[in-house]
């Protein structure tokens, strides 16, 4: 089964690398959004660059905003199984700070420039022990699109709840705390543990996933 594997905001396939998942893992690179573009828009045109839903068996995983892609993608392709990691479901899983801030189109008078944290504020926000590995992603990522993607989450609606989800969350995850009965938690887990906690996670899935294939006609809990 091919897993199609969509990143956080403003990082990029590397995150990927240290997985070690039983089923074929492929990155999906980010576009460039178009302008005033919502997210289920931009889903719809990975939808296509991939072909995702060509095959009859297929999953989509997310990771931190790529998460809220994963979640339109699923809904409009119907994978056998979604996996969020260091994600939401919901926008009710969002924090009020973050829901607020969408309210008061704030992010529409910060300048790009100023979207690109310090190392040390994103070392601590994302709790990495990769420091050389976030630091690298931070260096090449794209500011436009980063102001396009903290737009779309402070604003994204999502209501609807996934079939055959597997939603992993970390215990000390500052930027989007786990929340909701159906998540897994990595005990220790930060926003980076899909790098720094990468066989824990690994782990998580393949069992998951075998859980659910061994089960016939159910869906799978979740």
């Amino acid at each position: 089964m091919k897993i199609y594997g969509i990143s956080g905001l403003g990082a990029d396939k590397r995150v990927f690398r240290y997985l070690t998942l039983e089923h074929e893992l492929i990155p999906v690179d980010w576009i460039k959004p178009k302008k005033n573009e919502t997210l289920i828009g931009y889903s719809k045109r990975l939808i296509e660059e991939y072909e995702i839903g060509n095959e009859a068996e297929f999953g989509i995983l997310g990771v931190s905003f790529g998460g809220l892609i994963a979640t339109e993608i699923s809904k409009l392709t119907k994978p056998k199984l979604t996996i969020l990691i260091s994600s939401v479901e919901t926008r009710t899983e969002l924090s009020g700070i973050i829901k607020l801030a969408g309210k008061s189109k704030l992010i529409d008078l910060i300048p790009e420039k100023l979207l690109n944290p310090p190392k040390a504020a994103a070392h601590f926000m994302f709790g990495t022990e990769n420091k050389e590995l976030l630091n690298s992603i931070l260096d090449d990522t794209d500011l436009n699109f980063t102001k396009w993607a903290i737009r779309e989450l402070m604003n994204w609606s999502n209501e609807s709840r996934l079939n055959n989800l597997i939603k992993i969350g970390g215990t000390k995850d500052k930027l989007l705390p786990p929340k909701g009965e159906n998540t897994i938690l990595v005990e220790n887990g930060a926003h980076f543990m899909i790098v720094d906690k990468a066989k824990e996670v690994s782990d998580i899935i393949n069992d998951r996933i075998k859980t659910y294939y061994n089960r016939v006609d159910a869906p799978m809990e979740t």
